[in-house]
């Protein structure tokens, strides 16, 4: 089979887009609108229901991203899926405690629980608070704080109380842990409280990231029996502690972040920031989860933004080389199930299943070995979340100016950027005076970036191009040849080369796999 025509790698606004689309797709119209969890393309094409996670955990990453895409990029959401994820949000915090619970059976009340679930309980409560100014969700959260902080220690969790309540404990070994359960809230924490200012959320997040840094150790290492087997959880974890990092300027925590990120997540990641799924040994050695990439491209970020401008390389070669490929845009190989009685879940699934995003191989949507291909539906709502991310970082201003970080198209009111990727060359426009930072990625070269300035004051200090006094309301262009490279992909059990163009991969080795991203090596 050929590789798949409708990858895009340059378009972020186009792929939040119909991410956004996908999830406005996802509810499920037999269950009052909550959103089905999972979705299967291969070889069968269904959506389904989940005791664990269709409210309980999908509208959290799916309020996030739908809202984040709304204000950082202006896409409209239609206000009746906001209320549909919101009422299903609300229903998750129905049962007997405020914890976010799930249904054993559509049919059935608010009683199974999964620690692993708080964290996207409270993005659903942050994201309403912080778009929509709900009351409700703030008390809410605080409620749910409260709850935490009653049943919860670091010994774990008081089951007997919980359990006599009427809550149901799901089992899940690969995440048994502070890691796999209560440790991944820490970032929904730090936004509830920036949004809000709600003490407790602050609180709350610094107590248990002090219990997280047990695990993510000075020495940087990872080890899966400490973090467990869902590496998911590793990265938002690590995603969460940066994120208050940079809320409360802790540096010392900042390193700490740093350290996991340059030792012991390359034990699960590749070069393009591929991550596997499970890190249990007899996992399916190429099958990733999309959201995990997502995470390490928010951490890069904001190692980026904090004197590390490396780190927005990175986060520019992830999003470009495996996040936007890894979307699904080309759905031609899903067959359509019949659908007579089979209920909303069989309903057409292949224009509901398009933008979504799910658990690919680094060279394409089938990973070798695999026997089905799934696009579940929380997924979208991460990678969404973090392209948003993506979109907010590309271009900033600080006290020292201008700073171009990432090289997507962008208008806006202090600077224009015209990518190369796009238009052939790197254009910039200054629209209001300061001085302009354009970081330089590793295959530009230094010494024709100044040839090309004849005429402008400029510089290279370490990895930035310094325009210290550009022209206004000018164009500048950078005719940067996107060179061609070939890298090593090191996974458990070969190596895959790629071969890039500018941050871009143009042909992968993919051993006779189908549904692939680009041509083969």
């Amino acid at each position: 089979m050929p590789p798949l025509q409708d990858v895009n790698t340059t378009d972020l606004y186009g792929a939040v887009a119909l991410g956004c689309q996908a999830m406005a797709h996802a509810l499920n119209r037999d269950d009052d609108q909550v959103p089905f969890f999972a979705a299967q393309a291969w070889p069968t094409a269904w959506l389904r229901f989940s005791p664990a996670f269709s409210e309980a955990h999908v509208p959290g990453r799916h309020l996030n991203a739908l809202l984040s895409a709304e204000d950082a990029l202006g896409i409209v959401i239609d206000e009746e899926v906001i209320a549909a994820d919101a009422r299903a949000a609300f229903r998750a915090y129905s049962g007997p405690v405020p914890l976010p619970l799930g249904r054993e059976t559509p049919s059935g009340p608010q009683c199974t629980f999964l620690p692993h679930n708080l964290r996207e309980g409270f993005h659903a409560l942050y994201a309403l608070a912080a778009f929509r100014g709900c009351e409700r969700a703030v008390e809410l959260a605080r409620a749910s704080i409260a709850a935490v902080e009653q049943y919860w220690s670091p010994a774990g969790w008081d089951r007997p109380a919980l359990e006599a309540l009427g809550v149901r404990f799901l089992a899940d070994p690969a995440l048994d842990t502070f890691v796999g359960g209560l440790g991944r809230a820490i970032g929904p924490l730090v936004k509830l409280y920036r949004a809000t200012g709600l003490a407790e959320a602050l609180a709350l997040a610094m107590r248990l990231a002090e219990q997280a840094l047990s695990f993510f150790r000075e020495d940087g290492s990872y080890d899966v029996e400490r973090f467990g087997s869902h590496t998911h959880s590793t990265t938002c974890t690590l995603s969460g502690l940066a994120q208050l990092a940079q809320l409360t300027g802790d540096m010392a925590l900042l390193e700490r972040v740093r350290a996991f990120y340059d030792r012991g997540a390359w034990q699960i990641r590749d070069a393009l920031g591929w991550v596997i799924e499970s890190a249990l040994p007899d996992a399916l050695p190429d099958r990733g989860e999309i959201n995990n990439t997502g995470d390490l491209i928010e951490t890069a970020l904001i190692l980026g933004a904090h004197g590390w401008p490396a780190y927005y390389g990175d986060a520019e070669r992830m999003v470009r080389g495996h996040l936007l490929p890894a979307q699904l845009r080309d759905t031609s190989f899903i067959a359509e199930p019949d659908h007579p009685e089979g209920g909303d879940g069989l309903r057409d699934v292949a224009t509901r299943l398009r933008g979504t995003f799910g658990f690919p191989a680094p060279y394409g949507h089938l990973p070798l070995g695999a026997t089905e291909i799934s696009f579940n539906y929380d997924i979208v709502g991460g990678a969404v979340g973090s392209l948003c991310a993506v979109w907010r970082a590309c271009v900033t201003r600080d006290a020292t100016g201008h700073h171009v970080n990432l090289l997507f198209d962008r208008d806006m009111p202090d600077v224009a950027v015209e990518s190369p990727y796009t238009h052939g060359a790197l254009r910039l426009r200054v629209k209001r005076p300061a001085p302009l930072w354009v970081r330089l990625p590793e295959w530009a070269p230094p010494s024709a970036t100044l040839d090309q300035l004849a005429g402008v004051e400029a510089q290279i200090v370490g990895e930035w191009l310094l325009l210290p006094r550009p022209p206004v309301n000018r164009w500048l262009t950078l005719d940067w040849p996107l060179a061609e490279r070939e890298i090593a992909l090191r996974h458990r059990t070969r190596t895959i080369r790629a071969r890039l163009r500018g941050d871009a991969v143009v042909a992968m080795t993919n051993d006779g796999a189908d549904l692939t991203f680009v041509p083969p090596l």
